[in-house]
């Protein structure tokens, strides 16, 4: 088991691409999704897959259990889940000394693009880069839990952030 704490952004523009990852291609979507608990199916770049269970403990912190699975048994799982597949691309980047992982959404989610920061402690003091939004931590409808749900990503006009 690990505790995950983290705290999200939505990004204002384009300055974080210089410096980022080319990325990896995720598919997600859920087998359960019930109030702070969720079980969930990712998919890799098209070659490997993850079984997660995630248990809400408080606004910044979850439990999270998370196992490798065959790809083939991950593209089964997905005829099974509920809502929608939620396609997006994660880079990676170090600012300031500080990793994070930006979500650039496709699909119905496309114009929707997130920041994360994994932190040791709630406490944690970091800096803020400059490409860095308004902050979504605990703000459920930006979870990716509900935007499997969703039909069209929050207050959708297809221009939230640049991506």
């Amino acid at each position: 088991m690990a505790i995950e704490i983290e705290r999200k952004y939505l990004v204002k523009d384009k300055r974080w691409r210089k410096h980022a990852s080319n990325g990896s291609t995720l598919r997600q979507a859920y087998l359960l999704a019930a109030g702070q608990r969720s079980v969930r199916v990712r998919t890799i770049d098209n070659l490997r897959a993850t079984l997660t269970v995630k248990v809400r403990l408080g606004p910044l912190r979850r439990e999270e259990f998370q196992y490798e699975i065959p790809y083939a048994d991950a593209l089964q799982i997905f005829r099974h889940c509920i809502g929608v597949v939620v396609e997006k691309t994660r880079h990676e980047l170090v600012d300031a000394g500080q990793r994070w992982e930006i979500d650039v959404y496709h699909g119905i989610h496309q114009g929707l693009t997130v920041a994360e920061i994994e932190l040791q402690s709630e406490s944690d003091l970091y800096p803020r880069p400059v490409w860095l939004g308004i902050e979504i931590t605990g703000e459920h409808r930006y979870s990716n839990q509900v935007l499997a749900m969703a039909r069209l990503a929050p207050g959708q006009s297809g221009r939230e952030t640049i991506s």
